[in-house]
């Protein structure tokens, strides 16, 4: 009966689903409230400018055209929906994320997409559980190489279906201050990593979180085989906060440093060693000024919210 029901919602979707129209620029118009902080304001999206955003717009739109020639195609749904998301809509991502968990409950992709937008959203409980879902659904699979959606400068993905799931799950349970199952599972995206740039995200975390726990020992042995001649694409902020850490960079050579785009993550990065160096005066200062400064989609970002949330 179960199975039945699914197949009559499937069915309903393929036919009348909310995508399945003719559309323009109106239709990439968002809603500008996505989600509430963890300090409990509004987060605003800002509207769609169809002259700096005409690149994201008409991937979104072309995204749509292929969705529409085949519904039941699951690449199609998470293209869709990853291209949604770049535009700034999470909530509606979720929603085509939904959709493609329904047509295709054992495709550990619907999860772990669905999980980072609820991480977007500040639904850190409901991340959880569809990362959790996405590591029960690879095990004992392969690992494959996960397509960017906004290239690198080499135009050559760095992560991985594996270190992705690992590595939002660890954030997930970070932003809860489970700082446990964090060090579990940013430990095995490092296994699974087999570049450079995810050795150093991943090393990014767990430096952290070792450090907030005090293990600053293997915290510092972490830093061992982390040198300049790194061959690093496009996590630089992370390899270079790890230098930070490592005492060969100074804090203010962090290329991120008080600049935008993604620079959260330098400023968390560096907002938080004060934090575990027992300046707590200086970090809630950095904290707050990411928070009143930044992207608020951005992990770094989120991380400084959910200490001052922790902290008020």
């Amino acid at each position: 009966m179960k199975s039945l029901f699914s197949l009559v919602l499937i069915l309903l979707l393929c036919s009348c689903n909310p995508y399945n129209k003719n559309h323009d620029l109106e239709s990439v118009k968002i809603d500008t409230i996505q989600a509430t902080s963890l300090l409990g304001k509004e987060l605003i999206r800002r509207q769609v400018n169809p002259e700096t955003d005409s690149l994201q717009i008409n991937n979104y739109l072309n995204a749509l055209l292929t969705y529409n020639s085949n519904p039941m195609n699951p690449d199609f749904i998470i293209w869709l929906g990853r291209r949604m998301a770049y535009l700034g809509d999470y909530k509606a991502a979720i929603g085509i994320f939904n959709e493609g968990i329904l047509k295709f409950p054992e495709d550990a992709r619907m999860y772990r997409h669905r999980g980072h937008r609820y991480i977007s959203t500040r639904q850190l409980d409901n991340a959880i559980t569809d990362f959790e879902k996405a590591v029960e659904l690879i095990q004992g699979t392969e690992d494959i190489v996960e397509p960017d959606g906004i290239p690198n400068r080499l135009n050559k993905p760095v992560s991985s279906l594996h270190t992705n799931i690992y590595y939002h799950l660890g954030l997930a349970y970070y932003l809860k201050n489970d700082l446990d199952n964090a060090l579990l599972n940013f430990d095995t995206c490092l296994k699974a990593s087999k570049n450079d740039d995810m050795i150093v995200a991943s090393k990014h975390w767990l430096y952290m979180i070792m450090r907030r726990m005090n293990q600053v020992d293997k915290a510092t042995q972490l830093l061992d085989d982390i040198t300049t001649d790194m061959d690093v694409i496009e996590n630089d902020g992370y390899h270079d906060l790890l230098l930070f850490y490592k005492g060969e960079l100074t804090e203010g050579g962090l290329k991120g440093n008080g600049s935008s785009g993604s620079s959260e993550a330098v400023q968390y990065g560096i907002a938080n060693w004060h934090h575990y160096n027992s300046a707590q005066d200086k970090a809630i200062m950095l904290f707050q000024t990411i928070v009143n400064k930044g992207n608020w989609a951005g992990f770094g970002y989120i991380a400084a919210e959910a200490d001052l949330s922790r902290m008020n």
